[in-house]
This record gives structure tokens, sequence and C-alpha cells, in this order.
């Protein structure tokens, strides 16, 4: 039921935000030179997918945790993006390509070992990653792997259409503050 839901409103929030999604794109380009920012994640039953968002970091900036980045590697509009969270449209494409879905745990990258280790133990990896969830909106991030992987677990075994949406509408409305930086 939640692929199908994925598929809709993915498929729905890239034509209807394509008007946004160019803009942000065009100022992006100004901010960095290069405004779409892929990483390699670890996905569903710990496969790798590139994920792409906005650009909010300079681009010399390593490729690490956020919360293992200095605050300073944010640029000005990079500031916008990850506060109204316009940053993660551009992952409606991962959740369209079925690689990610619209609700579930946000996905690590490969050097988070600890983190990694903790979701293989609650059977994270066993759905697919997702643009939000219980540990967004309830402002738990990386930087504490153990909390945030009983948190995955207990989205994951309690998630149902109307939670589904209760996630969605909250991060919309502001919920949560996406991972912290240093």
């Amino acid at each position: 039921m939640t692929r199908a839901l994925d598929l809709i409103l993915s498929l729905a929030g890239l034509i209807v935000g394509s008007p946004i999604l160019l803009v942000l794109y065009l100022v992006g380009l100004f901010d960095t030179g290069s405004p779409i920012f892929r990483q390699e994640r670890v996905g569903r039953n710990k496969k790798p997918f590139v994920l792409i968002k906005f650009r909010t970091m300079r681009t010399d900036t390593a490729s690490i945790a956020s919360h293992l980045a200095s605050a300073s590697s944010i640029t000005k509009f990079g500031h916008f993006l990850r506060r109204t969270k316009l940053d993660e449209l551009p992952q409606l494409w991962n959740v369209l390509k079925g690689e990610m879905s619209l609700v579930g745990p946000r996905p690590g990258l490969f050097n988070q070992e600890e983190l990694t280790h903790a979701r293989e133990e609650k059977g994270v990896f066993e759905v697919r990653p997702g643009i939000t969830g219980l540990a967004q909106i309830s402002e738990i991030d990386m930087s504490t792997p153990q909390l945030l992987a009983e948190t995955d677990a207990k989205m994951i075994e309690a998630l149902n259409v109307r939670n589904y949406f209760k996630y969605i509408f909250m991060t919309v409305s502001g919920k949560g503050s996406g991972d912290r930086v240093r």
C-alpha cells in the first residue's frame, strides 16, 4: 500500500513542484555552482544507492555525516534549504525509482558503522529508507545511532497509512529540525 502511495505522491510532487525545483536549482547554481548533491547511501537490504538532494554545503566539504561537518560549511542558501527542508525535494526522484519511500528510516552512509550495526540488529534494513519518519519529527538524528535505530524499528513496527500521512504532514508543517551540524 505504501509503495502505491509513494509512486502517486512522488510523481505528483515532481510534476507540481517542478517550477520550485527549477528555481531552487538556478539559485543553487549561483550559490555553489553545483546545486545537486549526490552521495552513496545504505539502502534496503544494505544495497547501495545514490541519494540526490540540493546542495547545502560548500563543494569542498568532506563526505561525512552532517552531524560531523562544521556549521561553517553550510552556505547561506543552504541554511534556507535546510530550515525549510526544500533540500530534500530531489529525493522524490529516489522515491519514484523505488530506492526510497516517503516515510522510512533516513539512509545512512556506509562509513557510519555504529549506526549500520545498530540498524542491522533491529531489522531496519528490511524496508526502504525514507525522506522522513518518526526520528526526523522527533529530532533524533544520526549523532545518536542506538536511539536512532530503536526509533526506526519502532516506526517500522507501527507504520500504517495513518502514520504514513501523519509523518509527512508533520514534516511539511515544520516539525523536526533535520540533522544537527556541529
